[in-house]
């Protein structure tokens, strides 16, 4: 039962066909109470274009700094120079090789395409993402990259990264001390982002950034560190307390960072921008696509599952009253049930239980934290491939007592993120938000657009209807995100540019045009 399944439907979000739906634009344009003349992007992978788990060039051809770029040349705009990529793949290349983790794999991957077609021998098989093949040939030492770059866009950044020296160092790519897709374009192996950024002395930005400071967090399942009350970002106090690179941002951090990257950016007070928020991450197709129930059990099934975990749920029973902060409430979450149907919950580790181990004589089951899912929990989207999976490879597979991913043997914490990660993801985002909005609204050459809003909106099942077409947040077949379930497709990064210029042409008394979101591409097939 391994896998994402994908109906035939998703042919139909791959269409690029307009909806004759009428026009999108009246009267003539005009650039209003805006200086369109050096536009400058500042941001991270949504900035720069990435999509289906990869940066490549058509994604960021379809950017929406690229995008926002045509239009404002209808209304004075200038030129707009990306750092753009060699191909279409994907990956990227560290002296003509690949860029390789500790565990031997490759950090940056080719782009992800849909099979439509899978292997007819393999029982169960279903239409999935998968990598491109190919060898890809973006070179991260010595790109060739010269000059200034209007697309700042920087995957994998966040707030903090935008003001560190050294970001872009070729030196620390393999080390993992500094960002490969940074250190093709910096101005020097030591500069800082937000300069690069600011020496173009924009007359106009967009400034997205925050994402990463609560999401490698949320698509890690939790496995990072809520740094709230911990300000000090780069263990300068304490070495100890030191970020990782999963950790969510301090709110109090994060506000003195944006502060001074919207002070360098609005140095001259004739420049105007947009100030972007912060999406819910429970709004996106990484965290809603796999269902927090999907196990489907035979009468058998179920009641040898009820047979085999009996011990546990007695001995947690029998702990009440006599483990410390064990409650009743949290023994009965803690007891498995399985019976036969479609929707069994998976079973899971939730690092927020009470600690039982050591408690539990080591001659019965060990009561480890341990319980099954429930819909306030998030099942992330690559923990599709392993559920239903054997947990040892080397077990054998028609015994019915091998466990199982997410059935018989419990999901790892990476693999869910459980209602109280969730809630600290959602009260740093909430404190983000705030900042993002306060600048906006103490500056009035700022204008604010609720990035927010709009992903609650898409994540309905009537998504959002843009004039001649409509789209919403359902994976691959929802037309808004590529198959990372996290980065729109140029449909989506189309939509977003539209939802731009209503800000600008509210905010500056412009007329910007609009493009067209159904003229624009969504998944690719392989």
């Amino acid at each position: 039962m391994a896998g994402v399944i994908i109906t035939c439907a998703v042919i139909s979000a791959c269409s690029s066909s307009n909806n004759s739906g009428g026009s999108l634009n009246k009267g003539k344009a005009s650039s209003g109470d805006a200086d369109f003349s050096k536009y400058v992007a500042i941001g991270d992978s949504l900035t720069a274009g990435y999509a289906d788990g990869a940066l490549y060039l058509f994604g960021q051809q379809n950017s929406f700094p690229a995008v926002l770029a045509k239009q404002f040349a209808e209304v004075g705009g200038g030129a707009f120079e990306q750092p753009l990529v060699s191909d279409n793949f994907g990956g990227l290349v560290f002296d003509g090789a690949p860029i390789l983790d500790s565990d031997g794999n490759d950090r940056f991957e080719n782009r992800l395409v849909l099979n439509t077609d899978p292997d007819p021998t393999m029982e169960g098989e279903l239409p999935s993402p998968e990598r491109l093949a190919g060898t890809a040939t973006t070179e991260v030492n010595g790109s060739g990259l010269t000059g200034e770059f209007n697309n700042m866009g920087v995957p994998g950044a966040k707030s903090f990264h935008l003001l560190a020296a050294g970001l872009g160092n070729p030196a620390g790519v393999l080390p993992e001390l500094s960002n490969p897709y940074f250190a093709r374009f910096a101005s020097a192996p030591g500069a800082v982002l937000i300069a690069d950024a600011a020496m173009q002395q924009p007359s106009f930005f967009t400034l997205w950034i925050g994402n990463n400071d609560v999401l490698s967090f949320a698509t890690s399942g939790g496995v990072g560190v809520d740094q709230l009350g911990n300000p000090d970002i780069a263990g300068d106090i304490d070495p100890n307390n030191k970020y990782g690179s999963n950790d969510i941002t301090d709110p109090t951090a994060f506000a003195g960072v944006y502060a001074q990257i919207v002070g360098a950016l609005t140095a001259n007070p004739a420049t105007k921008g947009v100030l972007i928020n912060i999406p819910d991450v429970s709004t996106i197709p990484f965290f809603t696509t796999v269902p927090f129930n999907p196990v489907p059990l035979d009468q058998a099934s179920a009641d040898g599952l009820n047979a085999a975990f009996a011990a546990y749920n007695a001995g947690v029973q029998s702990l009440v009253g006599i483990a410390p902060g064990l409650t009743q409430e949290e023994a009965d979450a803690r007891t498995l049930t399985f019976v036969a149907g479609e929707e069994n919950a998976l079973l899971i580790i939730d690092e927020d239980l009470t600690d039982l181990t050591q408690i539990n004589p080591p001659s019965t089951l060990p009561l480890i934290n341990m319980r099954q899912a429930t819909n306030d929990d998030l099942i992330i989207l690559p923990t599709s491939a392993k559920i239903g999976e054997l947990v040892d490879p080397n077990d054998d597979p028609k015994d019915p007592t091998s466990p199982r991913w997410g059935i018989s043997g419990a999901l790892e914490d990476g693999d869910v993120l459980t209602a109280d990660e969730i809630q600290a993801i959602d009260t740093a985002r909430t404190a983000f938000n705030a900042t993002i909005k306060a600048a906006a609204d103490a500056d009035p050459n700022l204008v604010l657009l609720d990035a927010s809003a709009l992903m609650t909106q898409l994540s309905t099942a009537e998504g959002i209807d843009f004039g001649t077409g409509s789209i919403n947040s359902k994976f691959a077949t929802g037309g808004a995100f590529s198959l990372d379930g996290v980065h729109p497709t140029a449909r989506g990064y189309a939509f977003i540019a539209d939802s731009i210029i209503d800000e600008i042409n509210a905010g500056f008394n412009a007329n910007v045009f609009k493009v067209d979101p159904a003229l624009s591409t969504t998944i690719f097939l392989k």
